[in-house]
């Protein structure tokens, strides 16, 4: 690849790789699964990425020093990093088994998130805790919720095995 060519790649990559956090964020959502392996895929591509075409980095890129290192692993971790990530997340998601399984758990806390769109800021919405087999698992429910939200006791959860075997949460209703 050319100096030139990488100069489009390297922002390309970066970019992809920050639009895949917003799908991921939602996809995690709906799955159930440990924080440290998404952000252990994360690292460890954007580590070996580094180590495999930080020359050619180097060589496409003026920076010096230290703003050097942190922006060339900003692109590889962000980059790279999102992209292997997204790639796992989805698959697990998306390759899932279709057969589900309903099951219902207590609600351990209720809080909120500050939502909103553009013109509102004032809108919250409510996130319930469960115990989902000794992990505890944050759900987001949408702001219709919010005004009632310590009334529920339980949430029943259609729930069906993904690819890797991480639980995917395909509806959730609150009792």
């Amino acid at each position: 690849m050319t100096q030139k060519q990488r100069k489009i790649f390297y922002p390309v990559i970066f970019f992809l790789g920050a639009i895949l956090i917003i799908w991921e964020i939602n996809i995690y959502r709906e799955t159930i699964i440990n924080l440290m392996i998404p952000i252990g895929i994360i690292m460890v591509v954007g580590i070996i990425a580094f180590i495999l075409d930080f020359k050619n980095y180097k060589s496409t890129y003026e920076y010096n020093g230290i703003g050097l290192y942190l922006y060339s692993a900003m692109h590889y971790v962000i980059g790279f990093g999102f992209i292997a990530c997204s790639i796992f997340m989805l698959s697990n998601y998306y390759f899932a088994d279709q057969n589900t399984r309903t099951e219902s758990y207590e609600i351990i806390r209720t809080s909120s998130l500050a939502s909103g769109g553009k013109y509102r800021i004032d809108v919250r919405t409510p996130t319930f805790r469960i115990n989902y087999n000794g992990k505890i698992k944050e759900l987001v429910f949408s702001s219709e919720f919010y005004e009632k939200r310590n009334f529920y006791n339980n949430v029943e959860l259609e729930i069906r095995q993904g690819l890797f075997g991480f639980d995917i949460l395909e509806n959730k209703k609150l009792n």
